[in-house]
């Protein structure tokens, strides 16, 4: 590699509950630009799932982040001429960066309902360890798992 890593920019927090993470969310739900509609949107998500759960929104959101960001995963790795799926540690910028790539997929693939509904049913049932975020979760850690066999291959 001739060039390091680029510097990483600041995120700034978000503006009612002052977390950065909360600030990534709403950064990787926005389509087209439209930051505005996605920080309505989260917020009233958020709402929501305190209506409903009597517990502030931003626990569950956090919770559900927990839970949901992988410890282990594959990576493919090249030993003479053969291609091993080699089980590693996810760095913790990866891991949540995939637990909101899962957990928005999941929310956008439900059907029915308006967007922050569904969003709100899917971060409920990923911080009590159910819905479809988990489920993929579960899959990555079970590749992980079969392929322990190649884990002196780590790079």
């Amino acid at each position: 590699m001739r060039r390091g890593k680029p510097e990483a920019r600041p995120i700034h927090p978000d503006v009612r509950y002052n977390s950065v993470t909360l600030s990534t969310f709403i950064q990787h739900m926005m389509l087209r630009g439209k930051k505005s509609l996605a920080l309505r949107l989260m917020y009233e998500t958020l709402d929501m799932i305190q209506e409903k759960t009597g517990k502030p929104g931003i626990e569950t959101f956090d919770q559900a982040m927990k839970s949901v960001g992988p410890a282990m995963e594959v990576r493919p790795r090249r030993v003479g001429g053969a291609t091993y799926q080699v089980p590693m540690e996810v760095p913790t910028s990866r891991r949540t960066a995939l637990a909101i790539r899962w957990i928005l997929s999941a929310a956008r693939a439900r059907s029915g309902k308006s967007f922050p509904e569904k969003l709100a049913a899917e971060l409920m049932e990923a911080a009590t360890n159910q819905g479809a975020a988990i489920r993929k979760r579960e899959e990555t850690h079970k590749m992980a798992e079969a392929n322990r066999a190649f884990s002196h291959y780590r790079l």
